[in-house]
């Protein structure tokens, strides 16, 4: 059965910087592969499907499932020995799905043969077919954690290592690594980020010919697919004929030293880790000199290289903007070209040698700055609104997390039951997949007494064993924050908004859907609906203005309704409250009530709100932000009628505890 045509590489409108990168390492996979950034509807998954059809075709030894080149067998190839014979094949370009199992990235025990002829044989799995090819993974932001894991270690060694239900085989994996993502789905992890050779970002053009133009070539590729392919097959194959040509011209490419010391003058410059990025400069050097049929690595190539190769790592932190700004990019090759022009260069200095250190966030300052001992406002006294304070710097969060074993989106907080990742046991009641090894251990004593004549497995229904899998969760954490005029001062406000800042970093690495409720004034607001992107929720923070009273109550029926409307959403997960408030809460000088029967009042509407929190089996931690010499005590009160720990401020450090401390679970099994 012929394949359906795919939309012709020549064919994309614009997006010139996110073909030069797929073609860059079509000429030079170690390079390192490529992240395809961008907004929804921008032709990201078109452009990188296309790029298949462009590859040279390869060369393989026939009956080796693992793709072995004829030239250079992998010694260690479970197909091996191999015979002589060879056949050409086109590039693979494999896919790997978001929901794809353990077992099929990386294959598992051939069950068909297990149970026929009672063999252990290894099935293949998605990285097996992706050597030598392209492995594309689409929303790859999205990937489950634990094939991340397994696909960082194949990409960094270029090997696979399967070691699983008596399984233990090696075999090549060598790909080139093409992933797709919306910024507005969450971010990637760091690992994975630094993993890819380049990175291109994508949008939708503003220029109504570019949009005219691309509507008008889609509409017509899907009236006749084989007819709008075919109109571009020459183009198609005068790009293939180039790639070819430079992928035998790439080795003999010479990179001067010249444009060595400007690479590694550029890298250092932008302050970037380690020295992946140097690498990946010269190479995406050397295949842009090649593409342009040069004998030898100039300027203009390095120029081109660092705008692909280095916006994704000067990212220091994931609520930092990625991207270079051009005007940085231009002083940075400006200053480069002095050491580049120079080739007696001063040894580098060590650590210690000087320069000027990073800036930090700007420091609580004014007069206003002291918490300790500063009168609190009367009820009746409406503090002005202040502007945001500038928050403390950040620390490693401590770990929170929801008790119990959860069913929610596979993540890094809570733990969890699992229908893939660690398996930790065998069932004959629950669990989720066959637990393979166990239901052969239980079937084989009885093959005698089975009447078992032959190869293979005499099995029952009673033998089946099913797989009991744990793995780690990720949660709805709800930040609700108290911005009254209690917490105004300017020293308090920063060291709260930078223990929220800290907690949502925590939170992306994690995995979490996070929200912001923010309660001050008259009323409890929204800030932020329930979201992937942390990065959101931290620009949020810090536009966070403080002042007025403190509507508690309304704060955490706020975060109530919040709550039950993502059960309705996404029943499957948990949610996990963090509320940062001193506690002294207040209702409206209107409300015909007056002194301290106002006061208690308020208070006792934060506790009812509180047990309504506590009814609805949402853990919550909260964080008590009261400062001074005489403290009262109240968020405490609302920690114990939440059902969760009370924590000091300075407490959410991981710096600050013995180890990683559970706090929520530890406190619900005290009270138990």
């Amino acid at each position: 059965m012929t394949a359906a045509p795919r939309f012709p590489f020549s064919a994309v409108v614009g997006h010139d910087d996110l073909r030069l990168a797929l073609l860059l390492n079509a000429v030079h996979p170690a390079i390192g592969g490529v992240l395809v950034r961008g907004e929804k509807g921008t032709a990201k998954s078109t452009v990188v499907r296309a790029l298949a059809s462009l590859l040279p075709p390869l060369d393989v030894i026939t009956g080796c499932r693992f793709g072995c080149a004829p030239q250079a067998a992998d010694p260690q190839c479970p197909d091996g020995p191999h015979g002589s014979e060879s056949a050409q094949r086109p590039a693979q370009l494999v896919e790997l799905p978001v929901g794809a199992t353990e077992d099929r990235l990386i294959g598992s025990l051939d069950l068909e043969r297990a149970l026929t002829e009672g063999v252990r044989a290894f099935q293949p799995g998605l990285l097996a077919a992706a050597h030598r090819g392209v492995l594309y993974v689409d929303e790859v932001n999205l990937l489950h954690d634990h094939l991340v894991d397994l696909l960082l270690d194949a990409a960094a060694m270029g090997r696979a290592h399967v070691e699983r239900e008596g399984v233990s085989i090696s075999h090549a994996a060598s790909f080139l690594l093409v992933g797709t993502m919306n910024p507005e789905e969450g971010e990637l992890r760091p690992q994975l980020l630094d993993r890819f050779g380049l990175t291109v970002h994508v949008a939708a053009s503003r220029d109504v010919a570019i949009r005219t133009e691309v509507v008008r070539r889609r509409l017509a590729f899907e009236a006749d697919p084989a007819g709008f392919a075919a109109r571009w097959a020459d183009a198609d194959a005068e790009l293939a004929e180039r790639i070819a040509a430079a992928r035998a011209r790439v080795d003999s490419v010479a990179l001067p030293d010249a444009e060595l010391r400007r690479i590694s003058a550029l890298c250092a410059s932008f302050d970037v880790d380690g020295m992946r990025a140097d690498l990946v400069l010269a190479r995406t050097a050397v295949a842009h000199a090649a593409w342009r049929g040069a004998e030898a690595v100039a300027e203009e190539d390095v120029e081109a290289a660092a705008r692909l190769a280095l916006p994704h790592r000067r990212r220091r932190d994931p609520f930092d903007e990625p991207g270079i700004a051009e005007e940085q990019l231009q002083q940075a090759l400006s200053e480069a070209a002095e050491h580049a022009d120079d080739g007696d260069d001063e040894p580098p200095e060590g650590p210690d040698g000087g320069g000027q250190p990073p800036e930090g966030p700007e420091g609580p300052t004014g007069p206003d700055g002291g918490a300790d001992g500063s009168e609190e406002r009367s009820d009746d006294r409406v503090p002005a609104e202040r502007p945001p304070a500038a928050p403390a710097p950040a620390f490693q969060a401590r770990l929170l997390e929801v008790p119990g074993l959860g069913d929610g989106a596979p993540g890094r907080r809570s733990r969890s039951r699992a229908r893939s990742g660690r398996t930790t046991r065998s069932s004959t009641v629950e669990g989720h997949g066959i637990h393979l090894a166990a239901t052969l251990a239980a079937a084989a004593p009885h093959q005698v007494a089975r009447g078992r004549s032959g190869p293979g497995l005499v099995l029952r229904g009673d033998d089946l064993r099913r797989a009991i899998r744990e793995g780690r969760e990720g949660n709805l954490v709800l930040f609700a924050v108290d911005a009254s005029g209690s917490m105004a001062a300017r020293e308090r406000m920063s060291a709260v908004s930078g223990a929220v800042l800290s907690l949502l970093r925590d939170a992306y690495q994690r995995r979490d859907k996070v929200g912001v409720v923010t309660f001050r004034g008259d009323s409890a607001e929204l800030a932020l609906p329930p979201t992937s992107s942390v990065d959101i929720a931290a620009a949020r923070m810090r536009r966070l203005r403080t002042g007025g009273r403190t509507p508690l109550a309304d704060g955490l029926l706020r975060v109530h309704r919040v709550v039950q409307t993502e059960r309705m959403r996404d029943p499957q997960r948990r949610a996990l409250v963090v509320l940062l408030t001193d506690g002294k809460a207040t209702v409206p000088v209107d409300s015909g009530l007056t002194g301290r029967i106002r006061t208690q009042r308020a208070v006792d509407d934060a506790l009812r709100s509180a047990g309504l929190l506590a009814e609805a089996g949402v853990a919550s931690v909260v964080v008590d932000c009261e400062s001074g010499p005489v403290r009262l005590g109240l968020a405490g009160r609302i920690g114990a009628a939440l059902g969760g720990p009370c924590l000091r401020l300075e407490e959410l450090s991981a710096d600050n505890v013995a180890g990683v401390v559970r706090a929520v679970r530890g406190e619900r099994a005290r009270a138990a």
